[in-house]
C-alpha cells in the first residue's frame, strides 16, 4: 500500500500509472470509514487497474463549525481497514493547507438549480465546498471512474452535473446505499450516536419503506404530510425536512407522473447528530 500525504507526492507516482494509460478507480471519503466506504472500494477493484482512496475532512462544505470539528477523524484505523479489502491501494490523505494552498476558500459553480433543493436550502454554500473538494480532487487523481454511495444522492447527482459542466473525463459511478442491520444507511456521522440512538434510528429507513407503500397509492402531499406528523410524535427525533422528488431535476413533486422517477429524501436530527437518508419510489 502507498499512503501520500503532499499532492505533489501522489502526482509524481500517478504520472508513472497514467503513461501506462491504465484504468485509475477513484474513491473519495472524508474517512471514518464503514463497510458502506469499502463496498465502494471492493466495486472500484473490479472494473480497474490502480485503485485511489482519498480521505480529507473537506471543510469549505461545513456550514457549521461544530459539526466539522467533531466530525470523526481516525486516519489509522482508516488504513487498516482499506487493507482488508485492497491491500494495494494508494491512500491520499493531505492536509487542508496542501489541498487549499492557504486559501481555504470554495468556488462557486452553478449545477442548474439542484443545488438550491433540500440539502441546499438547510446547508447554505455545502455544495460549493463539494464541487471545489471534488474538482480539485479529480484533476489530481485523474481518475477513470469515480464511486459515490447513492445515501448522499443529491450530491452524486450534484458530482454529475460538475463533470458535465466542467467536461471532467471521469465516468461517475453511483453505487447502493449500505445498511446495518436494523436498516440505519451507514455514515461517518453514525460513530456519533449512542447505543440507544442508533437503534432509535431504525425508525428512519422504516419510515421511508412505509412511505414508499404509500405513495403507491397516494399522492405525494399526502405522504409528506403522513411523514411529518409521524415525527411530530416521535420526542427523540427532529425532522428537518422530508422531501419527494423527481430524480434528475430534484424537484418537489407536486404531480406523478408515470415517466418520471421518483425518490424519497429526508433528514433529522438525534442528539443534535444529523443523518441524512432517501429511498427510490418506482
Amino acid at each position: 500500500m502507498q499512503i501520500f500525504k503532499e499532492k505533489a507526492l501522489l502526482t509524481a507516482y500517478l504520472k508513472t500509472i497514467w503513461d501506462k494509460n491504465c484504468a485509475i478507480g477513484f474513491i473519495p471519503t472524508m474517512g471514518a470509514l464503514h463497510q458502506g466506504h469499502l463496498s465502494l472500494i471492493k466495486k472500484s477493484i473490479l472494473n480497474n487497474d490502480y485503485n485511489v482512496v482519498s480521505i480529507f475532512v473537506n471543510p469549505t462544505q461545513f456550514n457549521n463549525s461544530q459539526d466539522l470539528e467533531k466530525y470523526p477523524r481516525t486516519l489509522e484505523r482508516d488504513i487498516e481497514k482499506i487493507k482488508t479489502v485492497c491491500p494495494g491501494c494508494i491512500v491520499f490523505a493531505p492536509s487542508v493547507d496542501d489541498i487549499y494552498e492557504g486559501k481555504t476558500n470554495s468556488i462557486s459553480f452553478n449545477y442548474d438549480g439542484i443545488e438550491n433543493e433540500m440539502e441546499g436550502k438547510h446547508r447554505p454554500g455545502h455544495f460549493d465546498g463539494v464541487g471545489t473538494i471534488v474538482k480539485k480532487l479529480f484533476e489530481i487523481v485523474q481518475p477513470t471512474n469515480a464511486y459515490f454511495g447513492e445515501k448522499d444522492f443529491q450530491q452524486l447527482q450534484i458530482v454529475k452535473k460538475l463533470v458535465s459542466k466542467n467536461n471532467l473525463k471521469v465516468n461517475i459511478v453511483g453505487c447502493p446505499i449500505f445498511r446495518e442491520e436494523n436498516g440505519l444507511a451507514m455514515s461517518s456521522r453514525n460513530e456519533r450516536l449512542s447505543k440507544t440512538d442508533r437503534e432509535e434510528a431504525s425508525i428512519i429507513y422504516k419510515t421511508l419503506v412505509t412511505a414508499k407503500e404509500k405513495f403507491g397509492t397516494k399522492s405525494a402531499k399526502e405522504v409528506t404530510k403522513w411523514i411529518e406528523n409521524s415525527f411530530k410524535k416521535n420526542k427523540n427525533i427532529t425532522l428537518e425536512y422530508f422531501e419527494i422528488a423527481e430524480e434528475t431535476t430534484l424537484k418537489t413533486c407536486n404531480r406523478k407522473s408515470k415517466n418520471k422517477k421518483y425518490r424519497a429524501f429526508i433528514a433529522v436530527f438525534i442528539d443534535n447528530i444529523r443523518l441524512i437518508d432517501n429511498i427510490s419510489l418506482n
